[in-house]
């Protein structure tokens, strides 16, 4: 009945929380929802390919590609710089398809400022104890990265504010069922489709 816009879900999160892998295993679920490829400066972890998991570049490129206003977004989180390439994302949304971005917070603000119409997820842990054993058993990081995500873990959680819904990932069914409901929602929201609807029916009389 209505040409709708796809949906832009930015899901955040502090390190460990499990946002990547609730996103995996939604993808897997529901093959209408396209992932977001981020680029990033920081080196491939252990399985990550270029271009599935990041574009991985060399922060010369990285900067010509902010100079050119390439990104819908980008951060340094910690040593390293983070971006959203913009083009493809907006291309994806205006076909009706939605796309599910998974960010860091401060690249999450960039993004809220200027596509406020997006839907913004916050996945939590069940405690902190529970996040920082997490992050020890990723074996992707020093001890000393290790204490630095996790001193930042709570300054994280502070910022959920920012966020339209939160989910503490305790399970992982759970969680990809709690996104899909969150997304079936915002399909039917009045103030997303409002005006569409009216000269629908409008054009019928």
């Amino acid at each position: 009945m209505l040409n709708r816009k796809g949906l832009l879900l930015v899901v955040s999160g502090p390190s460990g929380a499990g946002k990547g892998t609730i996103c995996k295993a939604l993808l897997n679920k529901n093959d209408q929802i396209k992932l977001s490829v981020s680029a990033t400066t920081r080196k491939p972890r252990n399985g990550e390919v270029h271009g599935v998991n990041y574009f991985f570049i060399e922060k010369e490129e990285f900067t010509k590609m902010i100079e050119n206003g390439e990104f819908l977004e980008h951060a340094q989180i910690y040593d390293n710089f983070y971006g959203t390439p913009k083009a493809a994302i907006i291309e994806c949304l205006e076909k009706g398809q939605d796309v599910i971005l998974e960010i860091e917070m401060q690249g999450a603000r960039q993004i809220k400022e200027v596509y406020p119409e997006g839907v913004f997820i916050f996945v939590l842990p069940p405690s902190l104890e529970e996040l920082k054993s997490r992050i020890v058993g990723r074996g992707t990081e020093t001890q000393e990265e290790i204490e630095k995500r996790f001193s930042c873990a709570f300054e994280e959680i502070n910022q959920i504010v920012n966020y339209d819904y939160f989910i503490v990932n305790e399970d992982i069914e759970k969680s990809v069922n709690d996104v899909e409901a969150i997304i079936s929602a915002e399909k039917n929201k009045v103030t997303r489709y409002k005006n569409n609807i009216i000269d629908k029916f409008k054009e019928e009389l």
